[in-house]
């Protein structure tokens, strides 16, 4: 039964009740509490406190049990032109994929109608009408030029509100969520944080402001001042499988790999109980990750064997495909089981950049275990995957499976004796990953092209400059265990061994 339950001022708590998962929207089911949240609007009275608990799922990234809080709102209150952009909102998911087809037409018609009921006051129209430059003509513009318009709409949003912390946060939002994976500079990053730091200290239960904070810093460069927003947000909505699992972004930036395991632990038994396969795959994915980083194989293994019990996994749906094909690639790779690799296969109805992490493993594997011609017909499939993901626009992903193609021509050109030609290919690669920021869905490569770099000097006894390229890869990705193993070795033939005896302190030796 649907036991209700009072909202309060530290947290919003609902029922035991879970509403049924939509796989399509990699949805998080209802936590039981989510934080504090005040949206007003000029519906029925009555409906304020679910007003706000349907905008902090929202926050949390709860798309599915929003959208249905959103939709008991309109049907209690049908003036209520604000539960449609509620609505609306909950299919446009501006930090994973785009919208597309079914969801895509949903989040259109929802928008229309808020737009065709007069809205209670000026700041509810406005943020329907910037919600509406990015559906309308979604069958003209690509999603990049749409969600560029809502950013500015959002911008101006938050200008004619400056007293509205919910204006602000959501321009925040899309200022994170348009920003360019090429800036190194991080403008919009930064500009998000000076919004919401400010907002978070006033309001330190907000869920969007805690949780919005570690994707602005999750980078390189500004992981450590995310660190506080990690470790509250769990504690903010606890119940949540993504606020459990959100802290390890950061704890992956900085190398904390008991911390992403705890949280990935946590978050992945929160996504299990609640049903939310897209949450618990990631998790799993990000937990993978971090015990292969600490050593602990055998528990990286026993993942996978829970993996593989989880049968006619939905593929298609980038969320689920991602973390399904990586975790067997990562343990293959990253232990240097060559034969393992090029046996993976890919799933059924995978996407192209997804398959192309399969080809990848296989390229690298047969390469690696002394089979080159074996690569070839793998290299084929990579090529190939690489142009239907660049005829399909999306440069991220084309970019990502160019620098993979380019890995795997290195290992082939190694085994063929052209050792320069391989550096240089290689280099190419490190150069074209290290341009671009990694999208949340991954924790990061799954064996970076400058590691890589690393161990094709050492092979060729050029131990300096493998040195140097461990400790670049090491600065953009504290704590892998590959680069610091590569580093202690290339170090150790340097003797070195003031480096060495770091690096093994670092590596926990």
């Amino acid at each position: 039964m649907f036991k209700q339950v009072a909202v309060v001022v530290l947290a919003i708590s609902f029922g035991n009740s879970v509403y049924a998962v939509d796989d399509e929207h990699h949805s998080h089911p209802v936590p039981e509490r989510l934080g504090t949240v005040k949206f007003p609007t000029s519906c029925a009275p009555a409906l304020a406190p679910a007003f706000d608990r349907a905008v902090a799922l929202l926050h949390s990234f709860a798309y599915t049990a929003s959208e249905q809080a959103f939709r008991d709102i309109a049907a209690r209150d049908p003036g209520c032109a604000i539960a449609h952009w509620g609505i609306a909102m909950s299919y446009y998911h501006q930090l994973w994929e785009p919208p597309s087809g079914p969801e895509l037409r949903a989040g259109a018609e929802q928008s229309r109608k808020a737009l065709e009921i007069p809205a209670g006051s000026r700041r509810e129209r406005q943020f329907i009408e910037a919600l509406d430059t990015y559906y309308r003509d979604a069958d003209k513009d690509a999603h990049a030029v749409r969600a560029g318009r809502y950013a500015r709409a959002m911008a101006e949003v938050a200008r004619n509100n400056p007293h509205d912390p919910e204006a602000q946060i959501f321009y925040a939002l899309a200022l994170i969520a348009t920003a360019q994976p090429a800036d190194r500079t991080h403008a919009n990053q930064k500009q998000a944080a000076d919004i919401l730091e400010p907002l978070y200290r006033q309001q330190p239960q907000h869920p969007g402001l805690a949780h919005y904070l570690i994707h602005a810093y999750d980078s390189a460069e500004m992981a450590p001042r995310g660190l506080a927003a990690a470790r509250a947000y769990s504690r903010i909505a606890p119940s949540a499988p993504h606020a459990l699992h959100m802290p390890s972004h950061i704890f992956t930036r900085l190398g904390l790999w008991d911390d992403s395991i705890a949280s990935n632990q946590a978050a992945r038994a929160a996504a299990h109980a609640q049903g939310d396969l897209g949450e618990e795959l990631h998790a799993m994915d990000y937990l993978t990750y971090a015990y292969l980083q600490r050593g602990r194989y055998p528990d990286a293994e026993q993942v996978l064997v829970e993996l593989g019990a989880m049968k006619e996994l939905p593929a298609r749906q980038f969320k689920v495909g991602y973390a399904a094909t990586a975790m067997p690639v990562r343990v293959a790779i990253e232990r240097r089981a060559w034969d393992r690799a090029a046996a993976l296969e890919p799933l059924p109805q995978s996407a192209p950049h997804v398959a192309a992490l399969v080809y990848w493993a296989r390229a690298l594997g047969q390469a690696r275990a002394g089979h080159p011609r074996a690569a070839d017909a793998e290299i084929d499939k990579l090529q190939a995957s690489g142009r239907e993901v660049q005829a399909a626009g999306n440069l991220y992903w084309a970019t990502q499976v160019d620098a993979l193609l380019k890995e795997v021509q290195a290992w082939r050109l190694v085994a063929d004796g052209q050792a320069d030609a391989a550096v240089l290919s290689l280099r190419a690669a490190a150069d074209e990953e290290d341009a671009v920021e990694k999208l949340p869905v991954t924790p990061g490569p799954v064996l970076p092209a400058r590691e890589q770099l690393g161990e094709l000097l050492l092979d060729l006894q050029r131990p300096g400059d493998a040195l140097r390229e461990f400790r670049t890869a090491l600065a953009l990705a504290p704590g892998r265990r590959g680069a610091l193993v590569g580093a202690i070795t290339a170090a150790e033939q340097l003797h070195d061994t003031e480096t060495a005896a770091k690096l093994r302190a670092e590596l926990g030796q």
